[in-house]
């Protein structure tokens, strides 16, 4: 039975992929707190989607060609939930995942925290490759590297608070939920038009704002995505370039390397291996910016 108050709104932004859409829903019908969840699919368009389901509420908003930060924006004004989760239209989520971020709202920090609301965190789950595209080295190395996913470096904040001067690099939008009031507050930028660190720089103002990021490792999901060496070389070259960009329209955040860290990929780059390669691509597309 579903209610007509969720208490989490799964946010999905999507363009072009309706088969992976369906299964991507058709593990939400499994949750553990089906009946508590509304789902809200941000279409931009592209494509007209053909996709219910009877065990959630299901809004489809078609918006106009956007970047992923804005169909994000849409979807937030229209949820209903007290908790918004944020998802890709490729992620596979375990059964109890939406459970678990619920359970990692709860107790609710102390007011005078953060925004001074009862609830000033965002909960960040874990998301590891789906074995089933098939996991190539490239994909292997960056789980590794921290360039898809850092939670090598976190694990040892598993169940906790991570730490407030690197917490931003792990807001990872592909798998978090937070208060939708707070969520409200901070929306996405709208003026971003390359992928790669718009998450960084909502999460950058999230922590200054006072918010914290507790890692719940038990709401587990799979990346229902394949990567070839290539695909990922093309992506740090995009990185490169956004990393440009979002340092001009947000003032004080740093992902430009200068300096020494500026001298280390240049050396880097002239390493064989995947090291190598992607910090030549990374910087190349910071040159062409």
């Amino acid at each position: 039975m579903r209610m007509d108050s969720p208490i989490l709104s799964v946010i999905i932004p999507t363009h072009k992929r309706p088969q992976i859409l369906r299964r991507t829903l058709e593990y939400i019908e499994r949750q553990t707190i089906v009946d508590q969840i509304e789902v809200i699919v941000v279409n931009d368009e592209s494509e007209k989607l053909k996709v219910k389901s009877e065990k959630f509420g299901l809004r489809i908003l078609n918006v106009p060609p956007c970047h992923q930060g804005v169909a994000r924006n849409r979807g937030v004004e229209g949820a209903k939930g007290k908790y918004v989760l944020f998802i890709g239209d490729d992620i596979f989520l375990a059964p109890d995942a939406c459970a678990r971020h619920i359970q990692a709202h709860s107790p609710p920090l102390p007011v005078g925290e953060g925004l001074g609301v009862r609830a000033s965190r965002a909960v960040l789950g874990f998301t590891t490759w789906d074995p089933a595209v098939g996991i190539t080295p490239v994909m292997e190395w960056l789980e590794f590297s921290g360039w898809q996913f850092g939670y090598p470096m976190i694990a040892p904040y598993a169940h906790q608070t991570i730490p407030s001067s690197i917490q931003h690099r792990f807001t990872y939008t592909s798998h978090i939920s937070l208060p939708t009031e707070i969520a409200k507050k901070f929306p996405f930028r709208e003026d971003v038009t390359l992928y790669g660190w718009e998450d960084i720089e909502w999460g950058w103002r999230l922590k200054n704002a006072g918010v914290k990021l507790f890692y719940q490792p038990d709401a587990r999901a799979l990346h229902h995505h394949h990567m070839t060496l290539e695909d990922s070389l093309k992506r740090m070259e995009t990185l490169g370039r956004s990393a440009v960009m979002i340092e001009k329209i947000a003032l004080g955040l740093d992902v430009v390397p200068k300096g020494f860290k500026k001298l280390k990929y240049q050396i880097a780059s002239l390493l064989p291996g995947m090291r190598g390669m992607h910090s030549k691509a990374y910087m190349q597309g910071i040159g062409k910016f």
